[in-house]
């Protein structure tokens, strides 16, 4: 999911009918986000006709991400618990632009709110943003939480208030990635020798892949359905989520799993902006968008237990991987050396204490 950066150019329609299934499927999380209106409209039940405070709230993700389903929900909460006085309004789906141009508007406070990964643009800013996203760094969902809720993420929301940002506590899940391909399944580092794969337009991805001896190829997401369709890649990586909302599964015949990139989301708020907030409308904004982010985790935990059932009906093949043997191929060829330069042995240490040695 870039759907983060990641993230398909418009919500799409949900795959055939298929058994009811208990949880957040992909069918539920469409069917109510379809009652959406595109803009986040509220009923105000009666309150000041004009909030004083009116923020937007824009992102890359399609509504019917679990994201948005979340931030739908907590919405009239906000307007309520302030009085009236704060309002948000919801622009899904890149409605505002790229991630380039909203983070621009961020900065300079024609947007209040932005929701984005730290792998991306906003690591051109702050490249210690990207830290998380190191390849093969987290092993599983335990170590990610305690990071990102931990020191790390405290070390991150540091790096980015230097840049006049403020970052709410707790990030968004948009899951660990896998790879998809057309012609062969990925099993080993060897069998990415060459392999035509596209990658997210950021330095940290094409690194990995040229690293395992990849050949890599930057491609907007919006592109990637044809681009793989037409073979100008053989194939592409995503958490499977996305693979599954962008209908991967019609030009690709394999999935591996591998989960070498965990990616997540900020909540980000231009600083000049949150600072000229009132404490009580902090607290309040803060509180909610925190506890939303933590039912979305749970959301897409439930999403994953059931997709990867979806995308087999859908013809995909799954394929185990040992991501040790991936780990050991990039430490070998100095791809940890790389980075721990690139960050600095501060944010480096960080990331060891969480995820161990990476050398």
């Amino acid at each position: 999911m870039a759907a983060d950066h990641d993230a398909p150019a418009s919500p799409l329609s949900s795959p055939p009918s298929r058994p009811r299934r208990e949880g957040i499927t992909r069918r539920r999380v469409l069917a109510a986000g379809a009652a959406l209106p595109l803009f986040g409209i509220i009923s105000r039940r009666g309150l000041a006709a004009r909030p004083k405070y009116r923020f937007k709230f824009a992102g890359n993700l399609p509504m019917t991400h679990p994201i948005n389903m979340r931030v739908k929900e907590i919405v009239p909460k906000i307007l309520e618990e302030s009085g009236g006085q704060l309002e948000v309004r919801m622009f899904p789906n890149n409605q505002l632009g790229g991630d380039s141009d909203m983070l621009s508007q961020l900065r300079s406070g024609a947007l209040e709110m932005f929701v984005l990964s730290g792998t991306n643009v906003l690591s051109t800013m702050a490249k210690q943003t990207a830290l998380y996203g190191v390849g093969f760094a987290f092993k599983d969902y335990s170590q990610v939480w305690a990071a990102l809720d931990g020191d790390l993420g405290a070390y991150l929301r540091g790096v980015i208030a230097k840049v006049n940002l403020h970052a709410f506590d707790k990030l968004w899940d948009i899951g660990f990635r896998q790879i998809t391909s057309s012609t062969k399944p990925i099993l080993t580092p060897e069998d990415l020798k060459g392999f035509k794969i596209r990658v997210p337009v950021s330095p940290l991805w094409g690194s990995l892949f040229q690293h395992l001896g990849a050949a890599p190829t930057s491609i907007n997401f919006a592109e990637v359905y044809s681009a793989l369709q037409t073979h100008i890649v053989d194939g592409q990586e995503n958490p499977l989520s996305l693979i599954l909302i962008a209908k991967l599964y019609e030009v690709q015949k394999h999935i591996s799993i591998t989960n070498h990139m965990w990616d997540g989301q900020f909540t980000l708020v231009n600083g000049r902006v949150w600072k000229s907030l009132p404490e009580n409308l902090q607290e309040i904004l803060a509180r909610n968008f925190n506890a939303a982010a933590m039912r979305e985790r749970e959301d897409l935990a439930k999403v994953n237990q059931n997709v990867e059932g979806e995308l087999t009906k859908l013809g995909l093949q799954f394929h185990r991987t040992d991501p040790e043997l991936f780990r050991a191929a990039i430490s070998k060829s100095g791809y940890y050396r790389k980075w721990k330069a690139t960050f600095g042995d501060e944010a480096w240490a960080m990331l060891e204490k969480y995820a161990g040695p990476l050398v």
